[in-house]
């Protein structure tokens, strides 16, 4: 059974995965579904030993971030102080 997800990605990121999946005859969503599934495989302890790790090394331009989305609070609150 499928599930929706919404994810929030980089623009350029998602043209360059756009461009990979056609060039692989795969749709976005099961060439994410794919990686979700490789990673989540096996029980790693860390980023670094996740089996794309050295994939998204190669490809990305420059260090790669991590950054954890903000929460509901702080967009909520973000959103009405910006109102004052």
């Amino acid at each position: 059974m499928d599930a929706k997800v919404t994810l929030s990605f980089d623009k350029d990121v998602i043209d360059r995965a756009k461009v990979f999946a056609e060039h692989h005859n795969i749709s976005l969503s099961r060439l994410t579904e794919y990686l979700y599934s490789q990673i989540t495989s096996k029980n790693y302890k860390s980023l670094e030993e996740l089996p794309v790790s050295d994939w998204v090394d190669f490809v990305a331009e420059g260090r790669i971030e991590y950054r954890k989305s903000p929460s509901r609070k702080d967009l909520k609150d973000d959103f009405f102080s910006s109102k004052k």
